[in-house]
């Protein structure tokens, strides 16, 4: 009984966050609802009862069959619940009696069509309907029904948990590239070597974050003009202060105001503006497909063939011989400057 009150209150607490609920949300609120409130304790119902009466999201299905329970729980629904319509509190006034009409009289404010139908009441007897038979056979479907609502909420759960692992919630709207979109972690892990400017450390959260190699990240670096890297950041949907901050502090030169006249406080800002989300997406996802095809092994490396087309991917800017890096590069980007001189 304590699991399926949980569950009853966990059902109520996750509709209540819904500010507006769409039609399949409330459909499947309404098909939830009676089975566990049936199974549930009398302490579940009325907290449930009393949760949802300050709800304006109520469907009518489900508060009508809240209305129509005993007096110890209806009462602070019919009390206040303002998605009760006046033919539902007319009818329930008719139907379930005199302590239900008393508790729709305590309503902050009545239609006249409903104080006129609550009057009519005291002249006439009320018409109780009977109270229906519960038999074993019920209580064992009603006990079925709440384990399988029961189980179909710890699946839905468990989907959700898989999904927030594997990073995949709230992706952008225009993300439909496939990438996998970054993490927290891993921009926060690029501002903070960013800020240090470790070039070799930074080159290995970017490889993984664009999950290709190593060398594909140090190759889009080696551009000091910072385009490549704008590009890539913007790709990601890295927010735009985390990545004109990294900008800033791998390229010095993108710090200084432009020399047009476009608004742009800095020259990271003028050229993050330029870029087109979009566009950097599909020039990333490229790069990428042409990386998987020149290493076999992004882990190790190791080039599967020379002889891939090389126009996919970022090069590295004419002037970089005449220009020192300024960044602490590790043995593997120098590597990768003597290859471009040397070409």
């Amino acid at each position: 009984m304590r699991k399926k009150d949980v569950v009853l209150m966990a059902t109520v607490t996750s509709f209540e966050s819904l500010p507006h609920p769409s039609r399949s949300e409330l459909r499947q609120f309404a098909e939830l609802f009676a089975p566990l409130f049936t199974a549930s304790s009398d302490a579940a119902r009325r907290d449930a009862v009393a949760a949802l009466s300050q709800s304006q999201n109520v469907p009518p299905p489900v508060a009508f069959f809240i209305a129509s329970q005993p007096i110890a729980v209806a009462a602070p629904f019919l009390i206040a619940s303002p998605c009760l319509s006046n033919e539902a509190l007319i009818a329930i006034a008719r139907t379930q009696g005199v302590d239900h009409a008393h508790a729709i009289a305590r309503r902050a404010s009545l239609p006249p069509t409903v104080v006129d139908a609550l009057v009519a009441l005291r002249y006439e007897r009320p018409a109780r309907r009977p109270e229906p038979e519960v038999t074993p056979d019920d209580t064992a479907q009603a006990l079925e029904e709440a384990r399988e609502a029961e189980r179909l909420m710890r699946e839905e759960h468990l989907r959700h948990r898989i999904k927030l692992m594997a990073g995949h919630m709230e992706r952008a709207e225009n993300d439909r590239l496939g990438l996998r979109t970054i993490s927290t972690i891993q921009v926060a892990l690029l501002v903070r070597f960013a800020r240090t400017r470790d070039a070799g450390l930074f080159a290995g959260v970017l490889a993984d974050s664009l999950s290709a190699s190593r060398w594909l990240a140090e190759r889009i670096m080696l551009d000091i003009s910072g385009q490549q890297l704008a590009a890539t950041l913007k790709g990601l949907f890295v927010e735009e202060a985390d990545a004109l901050f990294i900008l800033e502090r791998l390229y010095s030169h993108l710090s200084y105001a432009p020399l047009t006249g476009t608004g742009a406080e800095t020259a990271a800002e003028a050229l993050w503006d330029l870029l087109d989300t979009e566009t950097c997406g599909k020039r990333v996802e490229a790069w990428r497909r042409a990386d998987r095809y020149t290493y076999a092994d992004p882990q190790r490396g190791q080039a599967a063939t020379p002889a891939v087309a090389d126009q996919d991917m970022p090069q590295a800017h004419p002037v970089v011989e005449e220009v020192e890096m300024p960044l602490r590069t590790s043995a593997s980007v120098r590597r990768s400057i003597v290859g471009v001189r040397r070409r």
